[in-house]
């Protein structure tokens, strides 16, 4: 058994530095040191040799495997250090090549104009006012002088979550608030930016969009004042040349009210595809602060006037871009936000 167990010794160590690689290394440590290995199986026949004899045998096995079991870990390390200097030969990079350039992330174009928008009025002296998102039923309908089941509050389909808690549907309620909070201080001058929540989903409509609402309250405001706040934001915005035309409309908490359009972007007003041949593009609504909506702010519409106006962001967006979805701006593709 002694000769049986230094013949295993020196096939094992033999083979063990010749081992090319880590996997056949593993494959001859289960030949050699393994449950059902040669030395295992040398060693099953301790029973048949003298009691006397059966320590030394142990002792000369457990020393050549342990003997086996370092050359088998010092070969191992030399073979990893082998294959990690051969994968780092295959991998070197050549300095000489072109660097790739990163991919450097940027504002989203709704941001990057809703930046712009609040940088305009900030210049013109207005300051910057906001408000919850879930907001109460007063506040966003009946000081606005929509009393509940009054019709008009159909041209807003909201999300109630009790009778008298929904998501806001403007801005406006943080005019009321800033008004209430300010009575009987002049002037008021804020803009409101924000998220609102119409149950509204198409190529023009969102479920969840962006506005900003401007106010100004003071002693002897004019409609005059409101377009010429409105005519400087435009040409700012988009351009110079920009000119803009107020219409006749119709909002519960300003009167009179109007729609504001810009000349057409694409034409300059001569009329073509994008602005229906008419010349203008609608951007927002706006009018003079209703009396009674003053009244239950706390002003008296004797002494005061005001003006106000709502736009959304993303209509501001497909404007000043060209955008014909609105829905492209919340997909979230690369492709389309690396434009601006």
């Amino acid at each position: 058994m002694r000769e049986q167990i230094e013949k295993i010794k020196e096939e094992a160590d033999q083979a063990f530095r010749l081992a090319k690689s880590s996997e056949e290394l593993n494959r001859l440590r289960v030949k050699y040191l393994g449950k059902k290995g040669e030395m295992t199986r040398v060693l099953r026949g301790m029973a048949h040799i003298p009691p006397e004899e059966r320590p030394a045998v142990g002792q000369l096995a457990n020393e050549v495997k342990n003997y086996l079991e370092t050359v088998l870990e010092q070969r191992l390390q030399a073979l990893k250090q082998e294959e990690k200097e051969r994968r780092l030969a295959a991998e070197t990079i050549d300095i000489t090549l072109p660097g790739q350039r990163l991919l450097m992330g940027r504002k989203h174009p709704l941001t990057q104009v809703l930046d712009q928008i609040k940088e305009i009025f900030i210049g013109m002296g207005y300051a910057v006012a906001e408000g919850p998102e879930v907001e109460y039923d007063y506040y966003n309908f009946e000081a606005l002088n929509l009393p509940k089941d009054h019709p008009a509050r159909d041209m807003q389909d909201s999300f109630y979550i009790t009778d008298e808690i929904l998501l806001r549907t403007h801005t406006s309620p943080v005019q009321v608030r800033v008004m209430e909070k300010m009575v009987p201080r002049l002037p008021i001058r804020i803009i409101a930016p924000g998220k609102v929540y119409r149950r509204d989903d198409d190529a023009t409509h969102s479920p969840m969009f962006h506005q900003v609402e401007g106010l100004l309250v003071d002693r002897h405001v004019t409609f005059g004042d409101l377009k010429g706040t409105l005519l400087a934001f435009a040409k700012q915005m988009f351009g110079d040349e920009r000119e803009i035309r107020l219409r006749p409309s119709y909002f519960p908490f300003t009167e009179p009210s109007a729609e504001v359009d810009i000349s057409c972007i694409n034409c300059g007003g001569s009329g073509c595809r994008v602005c229906s041949y008419t010349g203008w593009l609608e951007i927002l609504g706006a009018g003079m602060v209703h009396p009674r909506v003053l009244e239950m702010s706390g002003y008296d519409p004797e002494e005061v006037s005001g003006f106000a106006f709502g736009m959304g962001v993303e209509r501001i967006a497909m404007l000043k871009y060209g955008i014909d979805d609105l829905r492209l701006l919340f997909d979230n593709d690369l492709r389309f936000l690396t434009q601006f």
